[in-house]
């Protein structure tokens, strides 16, 4: 690739790190200087909590990738340019400024974020400037993997069999910085300053630090050394919520901490080799791809069931949904499982995906509430909050979206906190009220005798609250709301014979 341009500015978002970052590798193959921009975004920023551990892992990140720039120039001056603003505003702008020709940046597929590029694209146009964007933070992107009749998949598992025969045995090709890296440029003496503190930006410190949680791609780097020394159990662990079993990369994942492609190509290996772990690793990691690919070629979805018939559902509604949600936020539902998950979601930002599908059938199929009443909820909650997923495993667990489970299909939260979490380790570690009673009492401790109860110091309805709802009753209640989508199915059927 020869130079195009003279200047050119590299736009960070959600690929926080300098290893295999194809929007500045081509930035510094295009360029005969590169600068280097991240923009704290009010349209996004502006509505989020005071305290809120996304920021602050934005912000720790930043300030190594800050570090890794200049290393990388081998120059001190040079670095990232850090700005808080509107980012349609701000990017135009600081083009002007440096005097750059073109503007490079990652896809960004999240409906808010492409209006966002449209107008960055067309204030830079009214300059004559170019906006090149690439793709990076997935393997396959848009309809690059469809169905022999040409259309986007809208079930998982063959979309993942054309995923893996299109990927083959190759390792996805990573973007190297480092042979160019002479092309980054010092920054101006006005703009050579340090990553602004949570307090300028208006945020407040969180606990992050004190969960353990390491930001930056050294943060990601440490995870994976850990994980790689666990894949290939990945399988047979990863369903347990006390257990070590997944990677915990995640919220790296989201925030582009770790390259996508790296991870694939390291599964990937493991996988030829005879790993089921690796295999099964790989498989979620396709998933993530999967749920991209519906938000970008169905963007209904952002509002709206995927199955349009789905949208028929009443919901609850009125101060009892208002309260039995209420209960579900707070993890006081009475089911232990569920509450220890919502704790867990409330106090550290991460919750074990078998607890969101455990946590979120729970809201919807026992509760009766609206799945977008708890995608909202996780959205402001997790640390790896990413659209394309949230509202995929929402969709999941509400049987309205994309390979969904059954609309029948009602998991017993009994059922699956005996089979998942059999000791309660977890639960005891997330309702320390609930410690003292034995493993099989800890489950249902409504069901439990009262000398029992007594002897493990819980009292039902003050220490511990009773169940909010009964799993029976909730059952036949379900069943009974979605025969609106099993008469519409119905017809369907009758109607295509």
């Amino acid at each position: 690739m020869q130079e195009e341009f003279d200047t050119g500015l590299v736009w960070f978002r959600r690929d926080l790190r300098v290893q295999d970052n194809a929007a500045l590798s081509t930035a510094l193959q295009c360029c005969r200087q590169v600068h280097c921009i991240f923009v704290f975004d009010r349209a996004i920023l502006d509505s989020l909590p005071r305290a809120d551990r996304r920021v602050e892992f934005i912000r720790e990140s930043l300030v190594e990738l800050d570090a890794s720039l200049r290393q990388l120039a081998g120059k001190p001056q040079a670095g990232l340019i850090v700005a808080h603003g509107f980012a349609a505003d701000v990017i135009p702008a600081m083009a002007h400024r440096l005097g750059a020709q073109a503007v490079f940046t990652a896809h960004d597929y999240e409906p808010q974020s492409i209006a966002r590029d449209a107008c960055v694209h067309d204030a830079l146009a009214a300059q004559r400037l170019d906006f090149m964007t690439v793709k990076d933070h997935v393997i396959f992107e848009h309809q690059e993997v469809l169905t022999q009749g040409g259309k986007p998949y809208g079930v998982f598992t063959p979309y993942l069999r054309a995923w893996l025969a299109r990927l083959g045995d190759n390792a996805p090709v990573q973007h190297a910085c480092e042979p160019h890296a002479r092309a980054l440029a010092e920054r101006p003496a006005a703009l050579d300053v340090p990553v602004p503190g949570l307090e300028a930006l208006g945020f407040a410190t969180t606990n992050l630090q004190a969960l353990g949680i390491r930001p930056g791609a050294s943060g990601a780097n440490v995870l994976l050394a850990d994980f790689w020394k666990r894949m290939d159990h990945y399988d047979a662990w990863r369903n347990f919520p006390a257990i070590k079993g997944p990677s915990y990369l995640s919220v790296h994942l989201r925030f582009g901490t770790v390259s996508i492609r790296q991870l694939v190509g390291l599964a990937l290996q493991r996988k030829l080799a005879g790993s089921a772990g690796a295999a099964a690793w790989l498989a979620e990691l396709v998933w993530r791809d999967f749920y991209f690919q519906v938000l970008a070629n169905f963007p209904h979805v952002v509002h709206s069931a995927f199955k349009p018939a789905y949208d028929r559902i009443v919901w609850g509604h009125g101060e009892r949904a208002q309260t039995l949600f209420a209960a579900w936020c707070s993890g006081a539902t009475g089911y232990p499982l569920v509450d220890a998950a919502m704790t867990q979601l409330n106090q550290s930002g991460y919750m074990h995906n078998r607890l969101r599908m455990v946590a979120g059938s729970f809201l919807v199929k026992h509760l009766g509430l609206d799945w977008r009443w708890g995608e909202r909820y996780f959205a402001e909650k997790l640390n790896d909050f990413d659209l394309a997923a949230n509202n995929g495993g929402w969709q999941w667990v509400s049987s309205s979206g994309c390979d969904a489970q059954p609309y029948f299909r009602i998991f017993n939260p009994v059922s699956q906190s005996e089979k998942f979490d059999a000791d309660g380790k977890f639960i005891r570690r997330y309702l320390p009220q609930l410690a003292k009673l034995g493993a099989k009492q800890i489950h249902a401790p409504w069901l439990v005798r009262s000398s029992e109860l007594a002897s493990g110091g819980v009292v039902l309805g003050e220490n511990y609250p009773l169940p909010v709802v009964d799993h029976a009753q909730a059952r036949a209640r379900t069943l009974e709301r979605y025969a609106v989508v099993r008469k519409d199915l119905q017809a369907s059927t009758v109607a295509a014979q």
